[in-house]
């Protein structure tokens, strides 16, 4: 009798140990919702199928999406693939002319001309390469890569930017398609409205330049009113950001964008610029912006979001923290800030818009397109001073 209930014994803890060993923890999903946005959130749980590598990108830029996260895939967890990943997918989307706000034969300047910025960032060693105003090269981030890989600069621009490019082996392209010319000609032929034109002579709003200055103060309220008019939307939103992170939680941000619609040549906008249109730290997350980059690039949004998610803040919560920030001074402002923390969990918060579409991959999840729901419209209230009874 003994015997028997030793070896019943025996059975019994060999089966508990058997269950204790294969039990599956779970998954937790769930939606994070407040009055600014709605997005879906993920918390990964020790030893849970893991969020990571992961890719995700601004708008709905799907086949960009799609080839970075094929290529991150091409090595067990994405490693060292990340820069690979967010160079190649943002460059698919140039190849593409994505909604005409990236790449090639999109966004003529006042001369009818196509430049082109982007930026890569490496979260490791904090090094960004970035290229602004390129001319007559269409491969804007690969040459942004170079500046990062093979100088001790951070960012090159318009015509030594060229020529830098032309030494590195990038052949030289025409930037203008019928498409681009058409669109300038047709800008000309309506006195070039809209335009960035501010408080000069002759009237901005009614004909073409050139310009010379008013000797009238400016103002925020106009020039505010003038960004209003020269709509920033789904046509006319300037970039793809995109953030790569693989298991080891290394990650990489990249940019990419033809710029503003008929903008003042020379102009450069948030895209190129770290904490701006993008930034990476392997420590905490990254964060990637789109919208009016010439507001967004004063106030370094993506910045603002790592270092809200470095002091303890959510994903969700540190993307808003950086739409917040602008708010403060611009509520005729459009754009959008995604968040992501090294774990990979991530949240959108934007502005000016009713939606805002973005894509990511993930171990969970190929390729899906998901939508946050933009902060309502802020307006300014003019007080009337109260006058005393008589």
């Amino acid at each position: 009798m003994l015997k028997i209930l030793i070896c019943l014994f025996c059975c019994l803890a060999a089966s508990l140990a058997t269950s204790a060993t294969t039990t599956k923890p779970t998954v937790k999903w769930g939606v994070s919702a407040n009055p600014s946005f709605t997005t879906v959130a993920t918390t990964r749980t020790k030893g849970a199928d893991q969020l990571l590598p992961m890719v995700i990108n601004t708008w709905n830029f799907t086949q960009a999406n799609a080839l970075a996260w094929r290529i991150l895939k091409q090595s067990e967890g994405g490693l060292r693939q990340t820069r690979n990943a967010v160079v190649e997918g943002c460059t698919k989307c140039e190849q593409l002319q994505c909604d005409g706000t990236v790449g090639y034969g999109g966004s003529p300047d006042e001369l009818g001309e196509t430049t082109l910025d982007a930026l890569v960032m490496d979260g490791a060693t904090m090094k960004v390469g970035a290229v602004a105003g390129l001319q007559g090269i269409r491969d804007a981030i690969r040459v942004a890569r170079h500046v990062l890989e093979h100088t001790s600069h951070t960012m090159l621009v318009g015509n030594s930017a060229t020529e830098f490019a032309k030494a590195m082996g990038f052949r030289p392209e025409s930037m203008v398609t019928p498409e681009s010319k058409i669109m300038w000609e047709h800008w000309k032929a309506g006195n070039c409205q809209p335009n960035f034109w501010n408080d000069v002579h002759p009237d901005p709003k009614i004909s073409c330049g050139p310009y010379a200055p008013k000797a009238t103060p400016l103002t925020r309220w106009k020039e505010d009113r003038a960004r209003t008019e020269y709509h920033i939307g789904q046509q006319n939103h300037d970039t793809i950001g995109m953030i790569a992170i693989d298991v080891h939680e290394h990650i990489h941000v990249g940019t990419s964008t033809n710029g503003a619609r008929h903008k003042i040549p020379g102009r450069v906008g948030d895209s190129p610029i770290p904490g701006a249109g993008g930034y990476a730290d392997n420590e905490v997350g990254a964060a990637v912006a789109t919208g009016d980059g010439d507001i967004m690039m004063r106030f370094l949004p993506t910045l603002l979001a790592v270092e809200a998610m470095r002091n303890g803040k959510t994903p969700a919560q540190a993307a808003e923290a950086g739409i917040q920030r602008i708010l403060r001074h611009h509520r005729d402002f459009s754009g959008a800030v995604i968040a992501v923390n090294r774990q990979g969990q991530y949240a959108a918060a934007c502005y000016g818009m009713a939606e805002f579409p973005f894509v990511v991959s993930s171990p969970l999840q190929t390729t899906s397109v998901e939508t946050a729901k933009c902060l309502p419209t802020l307006t300014d209230v003019d007080l009337v001073p109260l006058t005393k009874a008589t």
